[in-house]
């Protein structure tokens, strides 16, 4: 699969968790930083979204411990929180 089909794919998959909350955090978080990531990187979010969306969270907010193998940049962009879409 060609890497701007991979994108809408994963951009879907983010944006349509099932849940309004995580929709924002997932998709907020992919519209945020795809733009920038490698292979490698877009690999590591596409087996995170393979995760359930209340174990994502709490790895993001520090409630419990990520895995090894989602340790890295994804993650940590994830943990900062600041591209949650909050209406002012």
């Amino acid at each position: 699969m060609d890497r701007e089909t991979r994108i809408k794919r994963l951009r879907f998959r983010a944006w349509h968790r099932g849940v309004k909350e995580a929709d924002l955090m997932i998709g907020g978080f992919f519209d945020a930083h795809h733009a920038g990531w490698t292979d490698a990187e877009i690999e590591t979010f596409e087996a995170l979204l393979e995760e359930q969306d209340v174990d994502i969270m709490a790895w993001a907010m520090g409630m419990q411990p990520v895995p090894a193998e989602y340790q890295g940049t994804i993650m940590a962009a994830l943990k900062t929180l600041n591209y949650v879409p909050i209406a002012r």
